[in-house]
């Protein structure tokens, strides 16, 4: 098979280019390589927008690129465009594919490129974003459109893709600019991936986390509280405390205490810590009699003045600090998703305040920290090193020292790893936890951050063994990322049919008649002795109502109680789970819900 481009340099540069430049790299076959599939879909998206163009001619294009979920395009036009229409449009695909235009590519100056496009305003907004003198242009028939490429030498190379979605989008992702229309879609290189994948994604539509809370009764959002901030429900609340608890236990078993940080704190220390200036456009500010403060987006500022509240002797160290910390981020409207993207959320955040010379052990036992919680989820996990990314604080010494403690702690121990390029906080460098859940998605969850910048710009140290003053070092650290971010996973990897041990509900308790309600209660009360939670399912309907009520909600295990179950001290269980039913003394039920709570231990 020939190539489609080239790998140059660690870029992907498409065959024109590389004949343009003389460059010489490793050729990429068409394949389901992540190299290949970055081509093949950004060339996808071009052909669906030749497709639109040709059956919407008044359409004027923003952009297109390849995203983690295929690749996507952002256009306008008078006409209305649905769900039902993405079968023409993919028709229309097709019959330009067979005609296998050749892609070319040419290179004009931006002036000239804006007189060409200039009845197009989405396109003018495109061009004011880009800082080159000289841009690229590509040609497939009639279509063409600004782009920096890669592409195919021709669309007849693209035979198997599917349009998956159509929605709204406020240009540039900004919810004060107008909306525009945004079609997503999935290609691949055979039929059989492209199969694979539209399975999956059947399967992931099924376990929708928004879909499952709202049956499930877990959270909720309202329009007039805010887009972006979740409800949680009662049962939503019951799973988080559970997920709340079994950590807390794990943090401290592992020599971690407990600290709470304000959610307010004055701007000039988000100014010494680096965020004013890096982060700032996603903070939140406001002003208390004349002085302005910034909600923190991240909890390591209050800690650090937890660590700054008395002076340390390097015998202490290290000195962990946890805090299940709320956070506020601005996050544009149109990136706002469920549980995975939100403006508050709550992180299972940590920090590790230590001597240069227990850094690996530190980053061990982090990890081994993770390796516990991900494989009680039966999660796969992956870890990657991400770098310096363009906006930072700090010298590239202190970098380069960073990140080689991070690889040399992961080498030591022979621990798997991948490195991302410019993916670091901009404080320092990081390992990323990426999991993937029951149906094959990766997700990006926890962090470990290795931070030198900020405890040089808070000034912090301790005293050496020779009563020096020396700067400790801090180790940023979150496994779960946040708590509603890991729950939506949660509810998707495991279908809302949560374990036992984090089940919003234990056992549904059914009452046959009123007179056996007293009962249901005194059992419900025991269950909760032992940290376990029930709900009471005794409304006036039938009892097979009742019952496929309480089935709806995914509990493991439903009880009902008649006259036998009360003259015997027994219960009548039905197990969903095991699709079995049997009876059990009250004594041996108890039991059984206790071992199961006690199975887990981090």
């Amino acid at each position: 098979m020939s190539a489609i481009a080239i790998k140059y340099n660690e870029k992907i540069v498409d065959l024109q280019t590389t004949e343009e430049l003389g460059l010489n790299g490793q050729e990429i076959e068409l394949d389901n390589s992540p190299e290949a599939l970055e081509v093949l879909r950004h060339s996808t998206a071009h052909l669906m927008a030749q497709a639109i163009k040709s059956l919407y001619p008044d359409t004027e294009f923003y952009v297109g690129p390849v995203v983690k979920e295929g690749f996507y395009y952002d256009f306008k036009t008078d006409a209305e465009i649905g769900e039902a229409d993405l079968k023409k449009i993919e028709k229309q695909m097709l019959s330009f594919a067979k005609k296998k235009f050749p892609i070319e590519r040419y290179v004009i100056p931006k002036e000239e490129a804006r007189k060409k496009f200039a009845d197009d305003h989405l396109k003018q907004a495109v061009f004011d974003m880009i800082p080159d003198e000289d841009v690229s242009i590509y040609k497939q028939g009639e279509f063409e459109d600004l782009c920096r490429g890669p592409h195919l030498p021709n669309i007849g190379l693209i035979r198997y893709f599917k349009l998956t979605k159509i929605s709204g989008a406020y240009l540039g992702g900004d919810s004060k600019n107008e909306m525009l229309t945004r079609i997503y879609g999935i290609a691949f290189a055979t039929k059989d991936a492209l199969k694979a994948h539209m399975d999956m994604l059947r399967e992931a539509e099924k376990r929708d986390h928004r879909k499952l809370g709202n049956e499930m009764k877990l959270f909720t959002f309202r329009e007039e509280v805010g887009a972006g901030f979740p409800i949680w429900l009662p049962a939503g609340g019951r799973l988080r405390a559970r997920l709340e608890l079994l950590l807390f236990k794990a943090h401290r078993k592992r020599g971690y205490e407990p600290v709470r940080g304000p959610e307010m704190l004055r701007s000039d220390l988000w100014m010494t810590s680096g965020h004013y200036q890096n982060y700032g456009e996603n903070m939140y500010f406001t002003k208390i009699d004349d002085i302005e403060f910034g909600v923190k987006p991240m909890n390591c500022v209050g800690h650090i003045k937890v660590y700054e509240d008395e002076l340390h002797s390097y015998r202490d160290l290290p000195i962990k600090y946890f805090e299940y910390g709320v956070v506020h981020r601005h996050e544009m409207t149109g990136a706002l998703h469920g549980l995975f993207r939100v403006r508050e959320f709550t992180q299972d955040d940590a920090h590790i305040f230590c001597r240069a010379d227990q850094i690996e052990e530190q980053i061990i036992e982090v990890v081994d920290f993770v390796d516990k919680i991900m494989t009680t989820f039966e999660f796969d996990y992956k870890m990657m090193i991400s770098t310096r990314p363009d906006k930072a604080v700090g010298s590239d010494e202190v970098w380069e020292i960073s990140i080689d403690a991070l690889k040399s702690a992961m080498d030591k121990y022979d621990l798997p790893y991948e490195i991302d390029e410019g993916g670091g906080a901009f404080y320092g460098p990081k390992i990323d936890i990426k999991i993937t859940d029951a149906i094959g998605r990766e997700w990006q969850c926890g962090t470990i951050q290795l931070d030198f910048n900020l405890p040089e710009r808070f000034k912090l140290e301790y005293n050496g063994e020779s009563n020096d003053k020396i700067q400790p070092v801090m180790i940023h650290r979150a496994i779960l990322g946040s708590f509603e971010r890991f729950i939506g996973i949660l509810t998707e990897h495991y279908a809302g049919e949560f374990p036992m041990f984090i089940a919003p509900t234990q056992v549904a308790i059914v009452p046959v008649a009123e007179s056996h309600k007293e009962y249901a209660k005194l059992l419900s009360d025991k269950l909760i002795d032992i940290n376990a939670d029930s709900e009471i399912y005794a409304k006036n309907d039938s009892l097979n109502k009742r019952i496929r009520t309480a089935e709806k909600t995914r509990v493991s295990m439903i009880v009902v109680i008649g006259d036998e179950e009360i003259e015997k001290k027994t219960v009548a269980i039905r197990d969903r789970r095991t699709r079995e039913q049997y009876n059990m003394s009250e004594e041996d039920f108890l039991q059984l819900i206790q071992t199961k709570l006690n199975e887990v231990n981090f």
